[in-house]
């Protein structure tokens, strides 16, 4: 059967095929889709794990138990699940182990650009790059045969366009994976430097024999066309390159890790130019050139986005793009903003009228940066923002610390920022840590998390209880505001600055896009009690609009959160029903 799949979709559907029988990751665009779709499946066991590393970590005991695992996230992620990564490469597998990890070029959604490919040369791992949404599953596929073959976990690197963009797909049948037989081998599994020395000889020997496989799979393959041109590829930057260059000959790679050298060199005998095209960083083309090729690649083509065909043309034909159409009509601008009713928009409210020096963190909230509350002052990472302000403590001193908090949402919270809070304890800081609980994952589509009470499936489970996990870890003041009532969030964030101690506070409002949220009806502006006085547009709703001399309600975006009646002194805002009944 064949259908239309977004490689997220086929990545999931091949870990189906191959018999898969555990699935774990943290959610981050642009992998997310990969696990939702695989929780569909009810052969395999699949989690949202607290983090990264967590994740990896269930997936190498999944394989080692013997049973095919595939774990998903997105390049920064990868960081996390660095440590695991590093010495899964030295222990090796039993059942197949897959690590699907999704760059983001351009980052349309990730706070870097950094290129997974050199991770796969730093851990010794072997990477597969597909190109559409068939190769996805194919080449999921064809990553647990290969690690089962050479005894190794396989990354298989997915950018944005690939993951998130469609293409037909032939559907195969799902094979009956049985497990393996599990063995107790201390030498193999139990990383101590004397077994570390001897299974490192042993990782040489495993990349020896897979770069002789490279220069032989057909996940590498060389299309012949004209010999003036030929061209070195992988992923999207395929399809581009296809597109921009039509009858050149190509070197396709889909092992782009460890590269096949006797192939590369082969094909570049046979034409007269070698052009190496692909996104971020001169990973490919660095390699060819340590095999002493001339090729045109990065010092034409940009290290910063993503590439397009249009813009292939240009940098290497000389050629501009034809002109698309277009329409003569003003669009208006719509920067990204807090949603109508989001619970965050009161906390950076206060912290905008209070003037702090506010450490921020991963999250839907890191939009408390932008006008016109513009709160936040650093964002870094995942978790980051607890240790930023301890260090912000530690190097200017208490006088600071009264003037300073750190903000990060529950799920993130989980995921790193307990550990940052735990230090702070530990060395006795005295910061003031804000958790934003929107009982969701929100940035990411709505998935829960342990903070959330709910699996991936949606059943029930054990909650985390934040205020009982602060208390045990040693913070005494721990409170919990409604975000919504900006007198007490006002009240409790000037009291726990003030204070000697480390402190949390804990704003509770649930995301207002879940389902279960009701507002009620929206709102509407009363002229004749508005004194034009513009203290509403501090909040940043996008439901209120200016006008020019006069604003109004788009009663289409407004969500009756009411959030806007807490800043009217002159109760201008009534509901929008109010006045017809």
């Amino acid at each position: 059967m064949r259908k239309l799949m977004l490689g997220n979709e086929a990545v999931a559907r091949g870990a189906y095929e191959a018999g898969v029988t555990v699935a774990t990751a943290y959610p981050g665009t642009p992998s997310t889709e990969i696990t939702e779709n695989i929780a569909k499946y009810d052969e395999i066991y699949s989690e949202w794990s607290p983090n990264e590393k967590v994740a990896l970590e269930v997936a190498i005991g999944a394989a080692i138990s013997g049973a095919r695992a595939i774990c998903s996230m997105k390049h920064v992620g990868l960081n996390v699940a660095a440590d695991p990564l590093f010495t899964v490469s030295y222990t090796g597998v039993n059942g197949g182990l897959v690590i699907a990890v999704a760059d983001d070029p351009g980052m349309h959604s990730s706070q870097n650009e950094q290129d997974s490919r050199f991770y796969a040369l730093s851990s010794k791992v072997p990477m597969l790059e597909p190109s559409d949404s068939q190769e996805c599953l194919d080449f999921v596929k064809r990553a647990f045969e290969i690690s089962e073959k050479f005894d190794t976990p396989v990354i298989l690197r997915l950018t944005t366009r690939i993951a998130h963009s469609q293409s037909v797909v032939e559907l195969g049948e799902k094979i009956e994976y049985k497990l393996k037989d599990y063995k107790k081998d201390a030498g193999k599994y139990v990383m101590m430097p004397a077994m570390a020395r001897m299974r490192h000889v042993e990782v040489e020997k495993r990349m020896a024999a897979l770069r002789s496989y490279s220069d032989i799979t057909n996940l590498n393959v060389i299309e012949w066309g004209r010999k003036d041109i030929g061209i070195i590829t992988s992923g999207i930057s395929y399809q581009y390159a296809k597109e921009a260059f039509g009858e050149a000959s190509f070197l396709k790679l889909g092992m782009v890790y460890p590269l096949p050298d006797n192939l590369i060199t082969r094909f570049c005998e046979q034409v007269e130019n070698v052009y190496v095209i692909e996104e971020l960083e001169p990973f490919i083309e660095n390699h060819v050139k340590k095999l002493g090729i001339k090729v045109t690649g990065k010092d034409k083509l940009p290290v910063l986005g993503e590439l397009s065909a249009n813009l292939i043309r240009e940098k290497l034909l000389g050629t501009k793009a034809p002109e698309g159409y277009s329409i003569d009509v003003q669009v208006p601008g719509r920067p990204p903003v807090l949603c109508p009713g989001c619970p965050h928009r009161g906390v950076f409210y206060v912290l905008n009228k209070l003037k702090l020096t506010v450490s921020g963190d991963i999250g839907c909230y890191t939009l408390g940066a932008l006008p016109p509350n513009e709160a936040i002052d650093t964002c870094v990472c995942m978790g980051a923002s607890v240790g930023i302000v301890h260090g912000m403590e530690k190097a200017r001193g208490k006088e600071l610390n009264k003037k300073t908090v750190a903000v990060i949402g529950d799920s993130t919270f989980i995921h790193s920022g307990i550990t940052g809070l735990i230090d702070i304890v530990y060395n006795k800081g005295n910061s003031t840590v804000l958790i934003l609980d929107n009982s969701i994952t929100g940035m990411t589509g709505h998935q829960h998390n342990p903070a959330t009470g709910f699996t991936i499936k949606g059943e029930p489970t054990k909650q985390v209880d934040l205020v009982k996990l602060c208390n045990a870890i040693g913070v005494e003041r721990v409170r919990v505001v409604d975000p919504f009532d900006l007198h007490e969030t006002e009240k409790a964030i000037k009291e726990e600055i003030k204070s000697d101690e480390a402190s949390v506070i804990i704003f509770q409002r649930p995301c207002a896009l879940l389902k279960h949220v009701k507002y009620g009806k929206p709102l509407r502006i009363n002229t004749e009690k508005c004194k034009k006085c513009r203290a509403c547009m501090r909040i940043g709703c996008p439901a209120i609009v200016e006008k020019g001399s006069y604003l109004e309600v788009n009663q289409a975006l407004c969500v009756g959160c009411e959030l806007c009646t807490k800043v009217c002194k002159f109760h201008s805002f009534e509901k929008a029903g109010d006045i017809c009944e």
